[in-house]
């Protein structure tokens, strides 16, 4: 209660950013959680998150890149073309001392077979194949048909001792890829296992298959609208609530 007998207020509410402006608006939120209402608890009051989708359509870092990013660049727009690149290149990103090509899933393997055979790039490893679920980020509701889910490759070239990122972006009604296998044979695993936890499609994998979950398993657990499921728990008196009924979840 405020001094002078009005509303209610929560001591260093506003400063700790948590207000009405937590809850998603404009593709932004502030905080960790999206609590409303109460002070900061968690240290995260000042964070803001935005939504990944619209921060792809939105930023591309703009050339020169710097070091030798712009050599690998320059080098993958010979070897493929400049109508191949522009067309299967959606973006790059330099960031923290990296460089990520967004690429068109219709085009990674016409990129990725240069990559490894050509002589200016030789990145002759695919050291990790993962997924990403950005079902939500703090942004807007999800509209059918956005490319939530997420491919990272990254490629490493043992000979001029660099690394790279791609990342393809597809939709959770149309999850399908490419398999590079056929390029990057160590890519075989990684694929079955992000197949396993994203329900990413392989097309091409010899035997797409799960690698952690039986075969029979219902759903894929690392995408975001996985039911967290759980049982309550008594403990001391008290009943701890499954994961997916408490309100941080929810």
């Amino acid at each position: 209660m405020s001094n002078d007998g009005g509303s209610d207020v929560v001591p260093g509410r506003e400063e700790a950013g948590y207000d009405d402006s937590t809850a998603p608006s404009g593709g932004f939120r502030k905080g960790s959680f999206g609590v409303t209402g109460s002070g900061d608890t968690s240290g995260f009051g000042g964070l803001v998150r935005v939504e990944p989708g619209g921060a792809v359509a939105l930023h591309s870092t703009d050339r020169p890149y710097g070091g030798w990013f712009d050599e690998v660049t320059d080098a993958l727009i010979e070897a493929v073309g400049e109508a191949t690149y522009a067309a299967a290149v959606q973006r790059v990103l330099v960031d923290r001392g990296e460089i990520t090509y967004f690429v068109a899933r219709e085009h990674l393997l016409t990129l990725v077979q240069p990559l490894r055979d050509d002589e200016a790039l030789r990145f002759e490893l695919c050291s990790s194949v993962s997924g990403v679920d950005y079902l939500d980020s703090g942004g807007p509701a999800v509209a059918p048909g956005r490319p939530r889910l997420h491919v990272v490759y990254h490629l490493t070239s043992m000979t001029y001792r660099r690394r790279i990122r791609l990342e393809v972006a597809v939709s959770a009604e149309d999850p399908h890829v490419p398999s590079v296998t056929g390029i990057y044979p160590t890519a075989d695993w990684h694929e079955r296992e992000t197949w396993d936890m994203f329900g990413i499609v392989f097309d091409g994998h010899p035997a797409l298959t799960r690698i952690l979950m039986p075969d029979d398993w219902d759903g894929h657990p690392q995408r975001k609208d996985y039911p967290l499921g759980g049982i309550p728990v008594e403990y001391h008196d008290a009943t701890i609530p499954p994961p997916d009924t408490r309100r941080a979840y929810r």
